[in-house]
């Protein structure tokens, strides 16, 4: 049983190490932080929290450094989240706010989040498992040349050009405009594409092979946004931890490749695995708890955000073990925030 010091000992000796990599030894914690008790007093604390395999001597070290369980131990019962200042609040506001569609919100907000923890960032597109189609435009660009736009009520939205035999006329690619919004406005993904087979027989004979290509193109933009999707930033971030790693980092660059690997561990973190309460929103997953995803040398903090339509995905960082968990929580949980606050105005 670790006594309330000895979580105090722990706490430094993780804020310690995090800002200087260097093991924390007895002397260190006496000279740095204000415990009121002797080194060997420490010492003795520290003994303890190696016992409990919280802390471990690192090759003769006289020094101690957190192990998975220790940076456990602090996430989940020590760790202060430290609010965001005045300007890193504002300076979010100011970049997202400067988004032009939702495919900017996206990279906006990976390359933001990217730069407050300088950790590598991935923000999922939203969740389309409840999304609904909001509206579809044909727009004209010359006599055999039209662009279909797919919008959903998440914000996502998909162009394609189609190029067609015959001249368009103007009063047909409104009526057939006027027919897919009737018939698609309000449906989920599913069942619009199941509507939309049957579109071209509501046509003319003539008038078919155009709106048969119309429809194939709108059941691929369905397809599209049903597909989960994920956006990263600041892999570089990584390399500049090299040293964080044993061995090579090439088998975390590589694991951080497979979208459908980060996105099964996006989903698992959804919900808390650990048994305790989320950290404010955030859920972290630490080193050996990531195995089975390549990651083991690696913790990933995660929080969910909302958009209009119900829509609901998840935002985080990744990096190494030794990470600033508090800061990079307050980040995650700031930025998943506003996220939600902006794509629910929409």
């Amino acid at each position: 049983m670790v006594s309330e010091r000895g979580l105090d000992v722990l706490r430094v000796i993780v804020q310690d190490y995090v800002a200087s990599r260097e093991p924390v030894g007895s002397k260190s914690i006496v000279e740095r932080h204000s415990f009121g008790v002797s080194a060997a007093t420490i010492r003795n604390d520290m003994a303890l929290l190696e016992e409990e395999e919280l802390i471990v001597a690192p090759h003769t070290s006289s020094g101690r450094v957190p192990t998975d369980k220790g940076y456990r131990l602090f996430v989940d019962q020590l760790a202060d989240l430290r609010p965001l200042t005045g300007a890193q609040r504002h300076a979010i506001e100011a970049f997202l706010d400067q988004s032009i569609d939702l495919d900017d919100v996206m990279a906006r907000t990976v390359r933001l989040l990217s730069q407050l923890t300088n950790q590598v960032a991935l923000v999922q597109y939203p969740s389309l498992a409840r999304s609904r189609v909001r509206h579809i435009e044909l727009v004209p660009l010359s006599s055999t040349r039209v662009m279909t736009v797919f919008i959903t009520d998440s914000g996502r939205v998909e162009q394609r050009m189609l190029d067609v035999a015959a001249p368009l006329d103007e009063a047909f690619v409104s009526e057939l405009r006027t027919r897919l919004n009737a018939t698609l406005v309000g449906l989920g993904l599913a069942e619009a594409a199941t509507m939309l087979v049957t579109l071209p027989e509501q046509f003319v004979p003539q008038q078919q092979p155009i709106v048969r290509l119309v429809v194939s193109s709108l059941i691929e933009q369905v397809a599209a946004n049903r597909q989960d999707k994920l956006v990263m930033a600041g892999t570089a971030n990584l390399v500049r931890t090299e040293d964080d790693f044993a061995g090579s980092i090439y088998p975390v660059l590589e694991a951080i490749e497979e979208q459908v690997t980060l996105l099964r561990l996006f989903s698992e973190m959804a919900v808390d695995q650990h048994g305790v309460p989320l950290n404010h929103g955030v859920s972290v997953s630490i080193g050996r708890e990531n195995a089975e995803f390549g990651l083991g040398e690696t913790s990933v903090l995660t929080s969910g955000y909302g958009a209009s339509g119900g829509s609901l995905a998840r935002l985080g960082v990744l990096g190494p073990i030794r990470m600033d968990y508090s800061n990079n929580m307050a980040a995650v949980r700031a930025v998943a925030r506003y996220l939600t606050r902006l794509l629910g105005e929409e």
